[in-house]
């Protein structure tokens, strides 16, 4: 398996930029069967991920990422989990607000798409 730190990190560097500037575009990473539970709320399906996220109550975001983990999720296939915590700027507000999010990363060709993803903000 490739280094998966390195797949880890180019992958959430794209997702998260992706996000900041154009959520939509983040269809391409979900498929069908991919699942997101946004603050406790599943939503299943590519097409549901996006309208979800796309519909999201604020016009510009900012992640800020501060630990990245990543681990293989199967002996057998090139699968991956990643955990993210860091900080989101919204509509930039002058108070970030921590998140933690996890995907479970899926081999699609020379890519992977995002069959799990659990978001959550942190409060304190």
């Amino acid at each position: 398996m490739a280094d998966i730190n390195a797949i880890a990190k180019q992958f959430t560097d794209f997702y998260y930029a992706t996000f900041d500037s154009d959520r939509s575009v983040l269809n391409s990473l979900y498929r069908p069967e991919s699942m997101l539970s946004w603050e406790g709320t599943p939503i299943l399906g590519n097409t549901s991920i996006t309208e979800k996220l796309t519909t999201l109550p604020f016009a510009k975001v900012q992640h800020k990422v501060t630990t990245l983990d990543a681990q293989p999720s199967s002996p057998t296939v090139a699968s991956l989990l990643v955990s993210v915590t860091g900080l989101l700027v919204v509509d930039d507000s002058p108070n970030p607000l921590q998140f933690s999010q996890v995907f479970h990363l899926i081999p699609d060709g020379a890519s992977y798409y995002v069959y799990n993803d659990i978001f959550r903000l942190n409060y304190a």
